[in-house]
């Protein structure tokens, strides 16, 4: 099967990250004159905004950690195929609908009678996310054809393992939105930061001699 360099899908992909992590902060609208006159002032409208902050700076640090990890996929998969290029897609069609369930949490989540669907329509789409994440390494990596052949093999076992278990962790934050909003988007945000390493920090355990 024919297969392309990794520079162009790259490049597409690092332009939609760029155009989803910007398209963020157009939700935080500017007070109006009318609406400081409403509540008293600047800073008590720019307070009423905490949950557009909390969505933006959630969405923000989980994109950005996403943006990562895919640069991480091609320090490894350094030849495409079609297969890859589609599978890509699809990550990328998860990645550029994020500022929509963030702009609906931001938008119900001080509502208790709405934020648990808010929330877990915005896990929902993170659990999209990260299936297809494992989509991508997985089509990169079958049969070993488009690794390098020197591939770090720590780094490879490191990725599978976090990949196998991040969609497994969506999903329990997502549930937990049922019981407490504020945990499930706690644990969404830990996941990012667990994610967030390097694969190549992680070393095998010294096997005794």
């Amino acid at each position: 099967m024919s297969t392309a360099d990794t520079a162009r899908l790259e490049a597409f992909s690092d332009g939609v990250f760029a155009i989803a992590i910007t398209l963020l902060v157009l939700e935080i609208k500017v007070p109006s004159s009318i609406e400081l006159m409403r509540v008293g002032g600047l800073w008590p409208a720019l307070a009423q905004r905490w949950p557009n902050y909390v969505g933006y700076a959630m969405s923000f640090l989980i994109i950005g950690v996403m943006w990562a990890n895919h640069h991480a996929l091609f320090q490894y998969i350094r030849r495409v195929d079609r297969p890859l290029m589609l599978a890509n897609l699809l990550l990328l069609m998860g990645v550029a609908f994020l500022p929509f369930p963030t702009a609906i949490l931001a938008e119900h989540l001080a509502d208790p009678a709405a934020r648990t669907q808010a929330t877990v329509f915005y896990g929902a789409t993170l659990i999209f996310t990260s299936l297809t994440f494992n989509l991508v390494w997985w089509t990169g990596r079958r049969h070993g054809r488009l690794l390098e052949s020197n591939g770090h093999e720590p780094g490879l076992k490191t990725i599978t393992r976090r990949y196998a278990f991040s969609p497994i962790s969506y999903v329990l934050a997502t549930g937990l939105a049922f019981v407490n909003v504020w945990v499930s988007l706690g644990v969404h945000l830990a996941v990012a930061f667990w994610n967030a390493r390097s694969e190549r920090s992680e070393r095998p355990a010294v096997q005794p001699e």
